[in-house]
This record gives structure tokens, sequence and C-alpha cells, in this order.
């Protein structure tokens, strides 16, 4: 059956070694080694035969279990003891790690002297070898277990060391949001979503503790009066309406338990830059553009072409880096383009016309007109599926109405207050798959 069993760790050496027949020399463990551990090219299969010798292997994150013999045996039986083994030393000792491995070896050949006799396997239920084998394993703990404890015990933040010390104390909060549309050519809204993340830079001494305030729906109406006293402070506009945010998540930082029994996001920020928070919206989204697109078929061999680019936000604001992209059919020979605004250009590897407006401001209107000559194809029954017009942009709001109602700062140690931190809260929204039908 099995002449001999071994446990490599990721450098090829022997952890664990255990032969049963003669026909098993010391030149297995290195054409092992050699030939599947440090192989040039990665080895696929379970199984590697060497010189007569099958090598049947299994590999736990960073450890080889490798099973050797000359025999014909049945390859199905020794990758289910293999596995089996697996089980009984993880119910032992937890994770299969080198670590612990070394620290339970001992343990590791009482087991092999229970489950294999030799070369034959025999029980490998964990119950029953419990009874047999008593020693209990020495479970290494893990990097996240051993923080875990220190924290506990010690009250340690592991996102921020003590002692930071900053000339100015410095906040700067990014509202991302990427909007996400798909619009019939008539302009009904088929799908629409927005993913929003709020960046945070912290240069904050000391270990000050954050206090931040959206204008979520439930949080808003949760606090009833007391938004209404922020409101009175300067925090939010009366027009302003509040936010549903479908789903959120947040960095390790924030103290959930204070978010579910009080509403209110509280943390201790890690020094320099983050990720404060995810989320995501579907309810009363403004949408920056409107993408108005009119394409009619002149005969067999020309077709027509007009887009009409509306811009829905204040005039005040101005939008960036705008692209349209109208798909052209794939039989396409040339284009003529005309468009008041921006630059426009066909591009024949992408099957599509190009066109890009540096700028744009709120409740404008541009127009793009083109010509697309076709060249006569033998595939008549296929009709063009016209794909649809995406956008990209960027614009200096958040078309889910994202606000940040209030961000305070307490540090008692370091003598500062809240008005000493100079604050920069900027919102940012980009196009995600922004697409209309045409």
């Amino acid at each position: 059956m099995i002449g001999g069993l071994f446990i490599y760790n990721h450098k090829g050496e022997v952890l664990i070694s255990r032969v049963f027949r003669d026909d098993i020399g010391r030149n297995a463990v290195d054409a092992f080694r050699v030939n599947v551990i440090h192989a040039r090219q990665q080895v696929r299969s379970p199984v590697t035969n060497i010189a007569r010798t099958s090598f049947f292997h299994i590999k736990r994150s960073n450890i080889w279990v490798a099973a050797v013999t000359k025999q014909n045996v049945n390859a199905a039986m020794v990758f289910e003891f293999l596995h089996k083994m697996c089980e009984v030393m993880a119910a032992y000792f937890g994770k299969i790690s080198e670590e612990n491995i070394k620290n339970n070896f001992v343990l590791i050949y009482e087991i092999l002297d229970e489950i294999l006799d030799f070369g034959y396997p025999q029980n490998t239920d964990v119950g029953i070898l419990k009874t047999f084998i008593t020693q209990q394993g020495v479970k290494s703990q893990t990097k996240e277990e051993t923080a875990q404890i220190t924290s506990q015990v010690t009250g340690q933040i592991g996102w921020r060391r003590e002692g930071i010390k900053y000339r100015r104390n410095e906040l700067f909060l990014d509202v991302l949001e990427s909007v996400n549309l798909l619009m019939s050519p008539q302009g009904q809204v088929l799908s629409a979503h927005v993913a929003g993340r709020i960046v945070m830079k912290s240069y904050l001494s000391g270990m000050p503790e954050c206090k931040f305030g959206i204008n979520d729906k439930v949080l808003m109406e949760s606090k009833g009066k007391s938004s209404l006293d922020d409101t009175a402070r300067g925090g939010v506009t009366a027009g302003k309406t509040s936010i549903a945010i479908d789903d959120c998540q947040f960095h390790q930082c924030v103290k959930l338990s204070k978010f579910e029994t009080e509403h209110s996001i509280s943390f201790i920020p890690p020094d320099g830059e983050f990720e404060l928070m995810r989320y995501r919206t579907t309810k009363d989204i403004s949408l920056p553009f409107r993408v108005i697109p009119l394409v009619r078929e002149v005969g067999r061999q020309k077709m027509e072409v007009k887009v009409v680019v509306k811009s829905n936000f204040k005039p005040s604001l101005l939008a960036q880096k705008v692209e349209v992209r109208i798909p052209t059919p794939l039989n396409t020979s040339g284009v003529q383009v005309i468009c008041m605004k921006g630059k426009a250009k066909y591009k024949a590897s992408e099957n599509a016309i190009v066109w890009k407006i540096k700028r744009m401001g709120g409740m404008k209107e541009c127009q793009l007109s083109a010509e697309i000559e076709l060249l006569n194809t033998s595939d008549k029954g296929k009709k063009w599926t016209r794909p649809p017009i995406s956008m990209n942009f960027e614009v200096p709001f958040a078309p889910s109405g994202f606000k940040v109602r209030y961000l305070k700062v307490f540090e008692s140690k370091m003598n500062y207050s809240d008005h000493d931190v100079i604050k920069w809260v900027r919102y940012i929204g980009r196009s995600g798959l922004y697409e209309t039908r045409c």
C-alpha cells in the first residue's frame, strides 16, 4: 500500500517523515522536492511519477502532504486518506501551518501510528481517535487573534498609533459618487443607482474622536427635533431634503454600536488617507445629463444620426471631461460629423464616434449631427442591433443628494478644539455605466 508519508514546508524541508516499506529510500524525499515543489513549471496533476515511484500529494496553505508508493495502489483511497489525515490534524491543533506542525510533531507521529499500520489506512474517525490519543494539540494564535486579544486587554487601537503630532490639524473629506443609468430612447429611466464612497484624509494630532453627520432619511427621522437644531446652527439649508440609503459599509474604526443605538457615525480616524464609508442609493437621483438620440436610416447605404446632450444642474456649476460615445454599424465606410461645441472624431477601430467636450455649464444644450456611409454587405438578414450611447463625465456635486451635515472633532489631551481644525469637504460625481438606448 503506502510506502512512505512525508510532510514538507514551502521550501521543500521535511517536517514529518515516516517510511513503512524498504523500497522507499531517502532519494524519494529529494525527488519530490526537486520535481514538484521546486519545479520550474507549476505541477497541476496531484499524482507525479518519478523513476517508477508514485507521489500522491495535496497542499494545505504552504504545506505539502505526500504519500509515496512503488505499487499499483487505489489512487482514490490514498487521496481519501490524505484528506482525512488533514481533518484529524485540524481537529487536534487547528490550522495546518508550519508552526503548528513543529509544535505538535510528537502528536502527529502518535496519530500516524494509529491511522496507518504498515502503510494500510486504519480508523480515521476523530471521535474514536480522541479516546485513544488524549493529548491536546498546541494551537498557535494567528496575528488577527493576537491583535484582537491585545486590543481587548489594553484598549489599543490597531489602526492608529499614539503620539501623532501636526502643526496644523486638518481634515479632507471627499464624497465620490458613481452614477449608473440605463435610459430608453424616449427618456424613460429603466434603471438607475448611485454607488458612493467617502474618502477621508486625516492629519490630526493625538487620538481624536470624530462625529460625522449625513442627511440620511433614517438618521434625520430618528433625530426629529435635533436635526432641526442642527439646521438652525447652519448644518443643512432648509431646502435640502434627506436621501434614502439602501445599504452601507463602514471602515473598522466606526463604532457600530453607536450607529445602531444613537444613529451617529462616531470614530477615531486612522492617520492619513482611508475609506470611511461606502453606500448605495436608488431613489431620487439627480441625473446630471440627458442624452436625446435620433437615428434615421436613409436607404441601405446611408444613416443620419443626431444626438442632443442636455445638462440638468445649476448654471453656476461646470462639468468636466465630458465624453459621448455613439456606436456605428460594423459596415461603416465613412463618417461626416458636425458639432458646435467640443471635438468629435470617428474611430474605426472602436466602431464609434467619440465626442469630447472639455467643459460644459449647467442647463446647457449641445448638439452633434453625423452622416454615416455604409458598405453593401452580404448579411442582409442581419440587422444592426443599435448598441446604447454611453457617456463619461465629472461633475462637482453628489447626484444622490448626499450632504455632510456636520463633522466634529473632539480631543481633550492635545489642547485643541473642533474650531481649531481646518476642514475641507469636496463632492465629485462621476459616470459609471451611463447609457441611453438609441
